[in-house]
């Protein structure tokens, strides 16, 4: 008998830690090939880790809450023949839900699992010629969110040896060496708000501590503004009632209004390419994409979950419309997979029946920006006739309100934008073209 060691493998593209959110084994355990182990949520989803090999739990590395590093021992297994070490074994788990990524500065926590197998550059004992480079010239390999923390708290990235992979500085190195090198400035901590004996404590776990996460990031980097239109949808309505009638008819599946809201998006973004777009916070370089990827929030019982409608330019009405009603079943029984999840350009959030008149979306960081699509309303128009008297009729109208990064999308060119999207949602007739 030999001891395994395995690690937690590459589980998504820009993936380096994960939370670890529920081991399904415990030591002692007898488990075979491909048996869950546990359950990780990483910055795109929640995916079950199996294991490779048939053996005996010896130990399990973390605890629930944890934060585990890609690379870093998960479990070492009892095994026969020759033991070792897994060294990024990809993942053939199941996607369970969305989520942003996961802070691993948890005070009170056992630290971070320590990357193996990985190669560490030295540390430098020159003087760094500026914040984010070694005494050599070679650049520190840093996220933004990291570089940012850092010279909050006056740590020189140039003088850490990261310890994720490739030797990238993560936020738990910034913390750790500001803790233990006398004079590092830190921030003051905000004060403890004291819950009383009688007071409910709900921790932020899971998909709900992803989502504040994901906030938290999106007020950091985002500057936003918000614009609001009413939109005309009467046309809108009146087409798609003839459209689904038809669809019924045949056996096929009803229409919802958002694929004929991502149809109205592609006129918008054919005169203002700049709002299909993401940010490179480290280049400071706005991204327009050729590819149009919607994202749709779906709520679920454990929160609200974004997936991701690819290449909608290229979908007719009813493929839209299919591709959403799947996303948000896979969603609603938490069938995600990572690839449902990546690559959004631009997001579409809807509060259906609760719309309510309007609501300040927030940008999902690194988009410029987001829609927000509020509830349908009747109300009474006068009309004035030929022979001059006005003629009262019952019309219909929902607000749009669209919240951008000002930062680089200035205000006229937001309104500009949401006018061509409601121009097209008044007159439906020019998304037809592709519906049969």
């Amino acid at each position: 008998m030999a001891q395994y060691e395995f690690k937690l493998p590459d589980i998504g593209e820009g993936v380096v830690e994960g939370e670890i959110v529920k081991w399904l084994v415990k030591p002692g355990d007898q488990i075979v090939e491909d048996q869950p182990l546990v359950e990780v949520m990483t910055d795109k989803a929640t995916v079950t880790i199996p294991s490779p090999r048939k053996g005996k739990v010896l130990q399990v590395v973390g605890k629930e809450g944890d934060i585990a590093k890609v690379h870093g021992t998960l479990v070492i297994l009892e095994v026969e023949g020759a033991g070792g070490a897994s060294h990024g074994m990809p993942s053939t788990g199941t996607p369970a839900q969305a989520a942003p990524s996961i802070a691993a500065d948890k005070a009170g926590q056992p630290a971070p699992l320590q990357t193996r197998d990985v190669p560490q550059p030295g540390a430098s004992h020159a003087a760094p010629s500026q914040q984010g480079q070694n005494g050599d010239g070679r650049k520190v390999l840093a996220t933004p969110v990291t570089r940012r923390m850092a010279r909050e708290m006056g740590v020189d990235l140039a003088q850490l040896q990261g310890s994720g992979p490739q030797g990238r500085v993560m936020k738990a190195d910034v913390l750790a060496h500001s803790t233990t090198t006398p004079g590092a400035a830190q921030r003051p901590l905000p004060p403890r708000a004291e819950a009383l004996q009688q007071d409910e404590v709900r921790p932020l776990r899971g998909l709900r501590k992803s989502i504040a996460r994901s906030m938290v990031q999106s007020h950091s980097y985002v500057v936003p503004f918000t614009f609001v239109e009413e939109c005309d949808t009467g046309a809108l309505t009146a087409m798609r009632e003839r459209i689904n009638a038809g669809l019924v008819k045949r056996g096929d599946p009803k229409l919802s209004y958002l694929p004929f809201i991502a149809k109205a998006l592609l006129r918008g973004f054919a005169r203002y390419p700049e709002l299909n777009a993401v940010m490179d916070e480290e280049k400071q370089a706005l991204i327009v994409k050729k590819d149009v990827n919607l994202g749709f929030g779906a709520a679920t019982d454990n929160g609200l979950t974004v997936f991701v409608v690819k290449d909608v330019a290229h979908r007719s009405l009813r493929e839209i419309g299919a591709e959403i009603e799947r996303l948000a079943s896979a969603a609603r029984d938490n069938k995600l997979q990572l690839a449902d999840l990546q690559g959004s350009t631009f997001t579409v959030t809807s509060l259906g029946r609760d719309g309510g008149l309007l609501a300040t979306p927030v940008v999902k960081h690194p988009e410029v920006a987001i829609l927000g699509i509020h509830k349908i309303k009747e109300y009474a128009k006068p009309v004035k006739l030929p022979s001059g008297e006005v003629h009262v009729e019952i019309a219909e109208r929902m607000n749009l309100s669209c919240s951008f990064d000002h930062r680089v999308i200035d205000g006229h060119i937001g309104a500009a934008f949401l006018y061509e999207v409601i121009r097209a949602l008044e007159s439906p007739e020019l998304l037809l073209v592709d519906c049969c």
